[in-house]
């Protein structure tokens, strides 16, 4: 059977503006780190795939110097320590409803399941906080069917390829038979990099993002009562009428993969 692989954040929630973001501001603050990210600078931030990969990126020399940070080891054991707080923080704004289920991704997970498609979760987030993400976008029920592929089990995050070769090798299933959605530039590098089509359901940190090498693009899945499916662009011609449903899906895969014009992956 088929494959449908989420990424999570901006893809089965808005998590990012309102959830990752205040979760590392609190964090810096708990922890005496003189950092407070903008909207603005977060998103640049988004671009470096990981959390503790984003954390990593203030700490200039001096600034690990003031918080007396000597040496790597030290460094490390810093990020360690923020991290496991910030997925502390962040777990409570998912479970508080900040951020609730992006459209169409219940619907189309139901739809999946009754038809007996394989569902997994590929993400660069630490895995307590995407199994949060999930529980809370589809339910308990839908979310034991899932396999969860997240956080540092591969060495080299998105737009890395990795993640999503791990997926199709434990999942048992090839190229052919599966399908990601994606929300960003690099998640859908590293999709593309990986021989997968990709459904981009841009967020808004990523509409302006380039989306070479999507099967298709649009706003949201939609939902037939509620926010509806807009077609931002359709490589292979499949263009959904208000929502994107299985067979769309379905009918995206028996069309050509489409190939990035630059497939080249960097590790963050």
């Amino acid at each position: 059977m088929p494959a449908l692989i989420f990424d999570c954040d901006g893809v089965l929630a808005d998590t990012e503006q309102y959830g990752h973001l205040p979760a590392f501001n609190r964090t810096f603050s708990d922890f005496d780190v003189p950092v407070q990210w903008s909207v603005e600078e977060y998103a640049e931030k988004v671009k470096i795939g990981g959390g503790k990969e984003r954390m990593r990126s203030i700490l200039t020399p001096k600034l690990a110097a003031s918080l007396g940070l000597q040496d790597d080891d030290a460094v490390d054991a810093a990020i360690l320590s923020w991290h496991k707080r910030k997925t502390e923080v962040y777990k409570g704004l998912v479970e508080s409803g900040v951020m609730p289920a992006r459209p169409g991704i219940a619907r189309i997970v139901q739809e999946a399941h009754d038809a007996g498609w394989t569902l997994a979760v590929a993400s660069t987030s630490a895995e307590p906080a995407v199994r949060a993400v999930l529980t809370h976008a589809v339910g308990e029920s839908l979310a034991a069917h899932f396999s969860v592929f997240a956080g540092d089990v591969v060495p080299a995050k998105k737009p890395a390829p990795d993640i999503y070769l791990l997926a199709l090798r434990e999942l048992g299933v090839s190229t052919e038979d599966a399908i990601v959605v994606e929300d960003s530039g690099n998640g859908l590098r590293a999709a593309v990099a990986a021989g997968l089509r990709t459904v981009v359901t841009v967020s808004g940190f990523t509409r302006e993002e380039d989306f070479t090498g999507a099967s298709l693009v649009v706003s949201s899945l939609g939902d037939p009562d509620g926010e509806q499916a807009e077609v931002l662009a359709s490589p292979v011609g499949v263009e959904p009428s208000n929502v994107v449903t299985l067979a769309t899906l379905q009918e995206l895969l028996s069309a050509p993969a489409p190939h990035a014009a630059n497939t080249e992956t960097e590790t963050s």
